[in-house]
């Protein structure tokens, strides 16, 4: 007994079926762990410039706390003016000249310069403000996180010696 085409077609089609949908299941995947890959793989940059900012900081401090002495706190005194220095030489770089890639500015100024100090984020935000001729918020924003700053500090000691 022959079947007819359509009876063919019908009994092929849960196969078919089956197999497209496994193919676009094993498609699907494959573009999420592409994309996963890529994501990891930025976190992964990113985590690494961040230890090699830490350590770079920590080995700086050291450095500068052996030559100079411990009266004051040359280490931190050479990281934030330093991070400032690199931060707006990486920024041109990047930006302006386009020596270096526009996908490493995430991770070296997030990443590296993130870990390495936080001040030179602050000294460009305040230059942004100073280019814009926003001098208030300039005002505010040095005023304000300094002294803010200060007295968080000291209120986090105060709770902190509470508990």
């Amino acid at each position: 007994m022959e079947f007819p085409l359509v009876t063919a077609v019908m009994l092929m089609t849960p196969v078919v079926l089956y197999k497209r949908r496994f193919f676009y299941c094993i498609s699907h995947a494959l573009r999420v762990a592409f994309l996963l890959e890529k994501v990891m793989n930025k976190i992964l940059l990113l985590a690494l410039a961040g230890a090699f900012g830490t350590l770079l900081r920590y080995w700086l401090s050291v450095a500068m706390h052996s030559l100079l002495g411990p009266g004051f706190p040359w280490g931190t005194w050479t990281v934030n003016i330093l991070g400032c220095f690199l931060f707006g030489l990486i920024w041109i770089m990047i930006q302006e000249r386009g020596i270096l890639p526009a996908h490493l500015r995430i991770i070296v100024l997030v990443g590296f310069m993130g870990a390495f100090t936080t001040f030179s984020t602050y000294i460009f935000e305040c230059s942004a403000l100073v280019q814009d001729t926003q001098w208030l918020k300039l005002g505010l924003n040095l005023l304000g996180q300094n002294i803010l700053g200060f007295f968080a500090l000291y209120l986090g000691f105060i709770l902190g010696r509470l508990f």
